[in-house]
């Protein structure tokens, strides 16, 4: 980040509204800006939703109306998110096998969805497959996508994965956990990282289960990610040491 220009890193407080419609805005608005005395720009990241609101646009998600809205807050109640997940799973396996089962927020509004028109939640996410290609889009971009993928092998992955995470804690996660606790409901707060050490303060496990659990999650939200992405045909893969072939992949197709 000192070699090079940096956007939308530590721009935004835990309790400033954000979303995908507002990146995809904003990253817009940037690239007009910066195409203008730069070729090329790079984005860099693994949300999917975010990435495919910049190459794809956003979907036309209906309003949910009160009735359904209040329906869904009183049955997340009173028949907790397990439930909730299983019908997800029934009405919409697409969206069920990316969706973070343990954000309630994610799954209710995937089920508002469904209930509300019918419809699967992925149908009016525009991929219905999973992925849409970019030459069907009718949000056509004015400039060119080169995508890359960056893979290892499994076990490589999970091991960097846990490496991370221990990491993360000896340059003081937990002390970072303890100063947001007090905020801990905030939804910028409910990811992972963050939620299974929220638990273990609240004496629901011991720290090394927490920092057990944050592994876990994070290789399975990477599993997730490699799932939505291999989906798109326009993905190259590469493992990233091999630096070489991938910079000539892209030389080649920006030519």
């Amino acid at each position: 980040m000192e070699e090079v220009k940096h956007y939308f890193v530590g721009t935004l407080g835990i309790e400033d509204y954000y979303s995908a419609s507002l990146y995809e805005q904003q990253v817009l608005e940037l690239l007009d800006k910066e195409f203008q005395s730069h070729d090329y720009a790079l984005l860099s990241g693994g949300s999917m939703m975010y990435i495919d609101a910049v190459c794809d646009g956003i979907d036309d998600i209906p309003t949910i109306d009160d009735q359904t809205r209040e329906t869904m807050k009183r049955r997340l109640k009173e028949e907790g998110l397990e439930a909730l997940v299983e019908e997800l799973r029934r009405l919409d396996p697409d969206y069920y096998e990316i969706v973070d089962r343990q954000n309630p927020r994610r799954v209710v509004h995937a089920l508002e969805i469904c209930v509300m028109t019918g419809k699967t939640y992925t149908s009016f996410r525009k991929k219905e497959s999973g992925v849409r290609s970019q030459e069907s889009s009718r949000n056509v971009r004015p400039f060119r996508i080169i995508k890359i993928g960056l893979d290892r092998p499994r076990e490589e992955l999970y091991n960097r994965i846990n490496a991370r995470v221990d990491q993360m804690m000896s340059d003081g996660l937990l002390d970072e956990v303890k100063a947001l606790y007090p905020k801990k409901e905030l939804n910028a707060l409910n990811t992972v990282g963050y939620k299974e050490l929220f638990d273990y303060l609240d004496g629901r496990w011991p720290l090394e289960e927490a920092v057990e659990r944050i592994k876990g999650n994070t290789r399975r939200y990477a599993r997730k990610q490699l799932t939505w992405y291999k989906k798109d045909e326009h993905i190259r893969w590469f493992h990233p040491d091999d630096k070489q072939s991938l910079m000539n992949y892209i030389l080649k197709d920006y030519e």
